[in-house]
């Protein structure tokens, strides 16, 4: 049948290396533009960015400054004021005792947690687990308490209302973490002074050393040298 056909025609019909070739490489750049429009078009992963709410950064930056002096007068003093975080420390019968960092307005029962915990067996009786904690203080469980020192009518352990704990050892009261109730049992201290003493120890951001005590309005010469050997800063 190839054989009847006119020459013309079977010159065209005719199957020749030159035109293959060329078909060849007509295909090879129609598949490589189809890949590459594949792949350009291919779906891909996106990040969302994290949601910042107005006003996070510039409260942040403040906090560390804020948070001392404020956090103490909202928890021992009651003075009004919102600060970022109090630190106290946790000790005793905790299965991680140390010093832990907490929101300010935190009660005896958060920094309990935040410490791993009460161990089995450890006696919290004396511990009022629902107290405000103040910046500075120390939480001590399932020590013993101990006698208050001579010429203390208030005492600094359990008994004496503020749930501290303190456990052997603990010395003298301390300026930075006492309460007005504690604070009012010292000789010669009431419950104005001890207020006054609360109110210095906010403004001041705590007591550097004894010494500041002559500052507190109300402690003379002679009342700071009755207090200098039953307090610590």
């Amino acid at each position: 049948m190839r054989e009847r056909l006119p020459l013309w025609l079977q010159d065209s019909c005719a199957v020749r290396p030159r035109a293959v070739a060329a078909v060849g490489v007509v295909l090879i750049c129609a598949v490589g533009f189809a890949g590459q429009q594949y792949w350009s078009a291919r779906p891909r992963a996106v990040t969302v960015p994290a949601v910042v709410a107005p006003g996070a950064l510039p409260a942040a930056a403040t906090a560390p400054v804020a948070a001392p002096a404020q956090g103490a007068g909202a928890g021992a003093g009651g003075v009004g004021g919102t600060a970022a975080r109090i630190v106290v420390d946790v000790t005793g019968k905790v299965r991680d005792p140390g010093v832990r960092r907490l929101p300010a307005g935190s009660r005896v029962e958060d920094a309990l947690a935040a410490a791993g915990g009460v161990r089995p067996g450890a006696d919290t009786t004396g511990l009022n687990r629902a107290r405000v904690l103040v910046d500075g203080e120390q939480v001590v469980v399932g020590a013993p308490a101990q006698p208050p020192p001579a010429g203390m009518a208030g005492g600094m352990g359990p008994a004496s209302g503020a749930g501290f704990g303190l456990g052997p050892g603990s010395g003298p009261l301390s300026l930075g973490s006492a309460t007005v109730a504690q604070l009012d049992g010292l000789p010669g201290v009431g419950p104005v002074l001890a207020q006054h003493i609360v109110d210095f120890r906010t403004a001041r951001g705590g007591f550097r050393s004894v010494e500041d005590l002559r500052q507190v309005d109300g402690i003379g010469e002679r009342r700071f040298a009755d207090l200098r050997p039953l307090v610590r800063p």
